[in-house]
């Protein structure tokens, strides 16, 4: 097995099987395969190749120090059946992805020379930034060609645990009409806990607001709205919320801003729980908690992302049981 700059050597009879069957590798034209490092423990520890040297694991992290990371993650995909091909590698099966994409996946019932991919992945450490514009943008880059945006996180346990990232359109059934307008048309109020409290008898927009002792009482952001302060990052939000017709409530119990019912309160729960910008998780663990905490309660977990003055939601959700690539636990 000899070391070129874009990978590991290997020749033989498994070389037909591993690029023939599992589609990993590079061919070379000449009967051998091109090998990443990742692929190399891969195949070393499923695949019964031997490793490069003896040294070759311990001298290879001081240069590629995420070598582990990278393995874990083929792991994760490759035991349950995937097929997945390196992005440097697309070319092989004259597919195309994403410039940030990491890999391509098929389906464990599919092989690249015969079939489209179903997703594109990235992965990312824990303890990585999480960078929402970048995030939605490559998501949907990655959607309107069909595929799923997968995203694996690696945790300091070198475990794996999956994600979709997608942009919903959250929209609801309740009459939005001149909302806005009425909200701006209203004066007066009484001013309690940062909010203000109006008279139940004159309210006629039912969406806004929770019926207390004396009235109708309105948080802070929408005092804001109703004072006119649209250059507020979180007004602009509430005012795009409401003008999708959704029914936002304080989302305090779920660790985020509003939980928003696209029905009339009773009807069904509220499917949507939406955090502000400011507010939202800076790296993928704290991300991850909140979406898992999301899913548990049959709720989609939103962050609001600005794209040419216009606010699109982001999704970050666990997938079905079935595509939830982890790698196997090790004690």
């Amino acid at each position: 097995m000899d070391g070129t700059t874009s990978g590991w050597v290997i020749e033989g009879p498994s070389t037909n099987r591993l690029r023939d069957k599992s589609a990993i590798g590079r061919p070379t034209g000449d009967g051998k395969l091109i090998l990443s490092a990742g692929e190399i423990m891969f195949c070393h520890h499923y695949r019964n190749i031997p490793l490069p040297s003896e040294d070759w694991l311990s001298s290879t992290i001081l240069e590629n120090t995420t070598l582990l990371a990278e393995y874990a993650i083929i792991e994760a995909l490759r035991v349950p059946g995937n097929k997945i091909v390196l992005s440097n590698n697309s070319d092989i099966f004259d597919v195309t992805s994403e410039p940030e994409t990491w890999g391509i996946r098929w389906e464990s019932d599919k092989h690249p020379r015969n079939n489209e991919p179903i997703a594109e992945v990235r992965w990312f450490f824990s303890n990585q930034n999480l960078d929402t514009v970048d995030i939605i943008e490559w998501s949907n880059k990655v959607s309107e060609k069909g595929r799923i945006a997968e995203v694996l996180v690696v945790d300091d346990e070198l475990s794996v645990v999956t994600y979709r990232v997608s942009i919903v359109d959250p929209r609801g059934t309740i009459d939005c009409e001149n909302i806005i307008d009425s909200l701006l048309a209203l004066n007066d109020g009484i001013s309690i806990n940062q909010g203000r409290i109006y008279p139940l008898e004159d309210w006629r927009i039912p969406q806004v607001g929770i019926q207390v002792e004396g009235g109708i009482f309105v948080d802070s952001i929408t005092c804001a709205l109703i004072d006119g302060e649209f250059e507020r990052e979180e007004v602009t939000i509430l005012t795009d919320i409401l003008s999708r017709g959704l029914h936002p409530r304080p989302g305090f119990k779920y660790g985020t801003e509003w939980r928003c019912y696209d029905k009339t309160i009773g009807e069904d729960h509220a499917p949507y729980l939406i955090t502000l910008p400011s507010r939202a998780p800076n790296d993928w663990a704290a991300t991850c908690l909140a979406s898992r905490l999301a899913s548990g309660v049959n709720k989609t977990w939103l962050i609001p992302v600005k794209e040419n003055d216009k606010w699109n939601y982001l999704a970050i959700t666990r997938p079905p049981a079935d595509a939830r690539w982890s790698n196997p636990r090790r004690r």
